[in-house]
């Protein structure tokens, strides 16, 4: 019994390490990023691509106010998996130090730099009484120097950079199939289509065009930041035969209603 109360301790208090070097909490903030649904990101030869499964779990709610992907500036994307509302808080930070530097410097962020600025803050809430940590992931993609850069951030506060990679549900799996189909020399056209047969792994190989995201960031593109139509996303699930049909629709509609709220 007392060892139970000792464990309660230690899972409550986020400023208290456990004897085998645990922050309890934010191993829980874990947890709530992979109840989420599922994102993905692709580095390209030419940009960066960014996809995220955002079904509605009601066939009343409007596509359009599910929020999975983000711009933080025109050369940078967020995809996020897990809480919806702690990703919108750090968003909104990543656009406020996004615009402090352009006015301050007079020249765009570096994504490396904006990720580490990030996950700083991220890391203040594993540390201070009171609050909780962040029960969300983020991907961060954009062009820095010409280049395409991929991030990570995690709810320790710790930051990663990769080639490919998925967060949220279903995550092992996904990384598993992006390990074995992914290349360097991908376009970014190839590389969205990488992107849709991820998800499609978590999703009976099908996908609904109004059922996922797709945004990319390219280093010829002088519009940057770009968020796919539902008719061009149609016409690349068609090619790679991925498009689900009305019955599948349905079905993933009451699959999704069973779900948390996460998304």
């Amino acid at each position: 019994m007392q060892g139970q109360s000792q464990q309660q301790a230690y899972d409550r208090g986020i400023t208290i390490f456990s004897p085998d070097g645990r922050l309890y909490q934010v191993e829980y903030a874990r947890e709530a990023v992979k109840r989420g649904t599922a994102s993905v990101g692709v580095r390209a030869e030419d940009g960066v691509v960014l996809a995220a499964d955002k079904r509605a779990r009601s066939p009343l709610m409007e596509p359009e106010s599910i929020e999975k992907l983000h711009k933080a500036d025109d050369h940078v994307g967020v995809a996020s998996a897990g809480h919806v509302a702690d990703a919108r808080q750090l968003i909104d930070f990543a656009r406020r130090q996004a615009q402090v530097n352009r006015l301050r410097y007079g020249e765009a962020i570096g994504i490396e730099t904006l990720t580490k600025t990030i996950t700083d803050h991220i890391q203040q809430y594993t540390q201070v009484g009171g609050a909780r940590p962040f029960g969300v992931a983020l991907i961060v993609g954009g062009i820095e120097n010409g280049e395409p850069r991929l991030f990570e951030t995690d709810p320790s506060g710790t930051p990663y950079e990769w080639q490919a990679l998925s967060i949220g549900s279903d995550r092992s799996d996904l990384r598993d199939y992006l390990e074995a189909e992914y290349e360097e020399d991908l376009s970014t056209d190839e590389a969205v289509g990488l992107a849709l047969d991820t998800l499609a792994q978590s999703n009976d190989g099908e996908l609904a065009p109004n059922g996922v995201g797709v945004a990319t960031i390219t280093v010829e593109d002088d519009d940057g930041y770009t968020e796919r139509s539902n008719e061009e996303i149609e016409a690349i699930l068609d090619e790679r035969d991925l498009l689900a049909t009305e019955e599948d629709d349905e079905a993933a509609d009451d699959e999704a209603a069973d779900d948390a709220d996460e998304e």
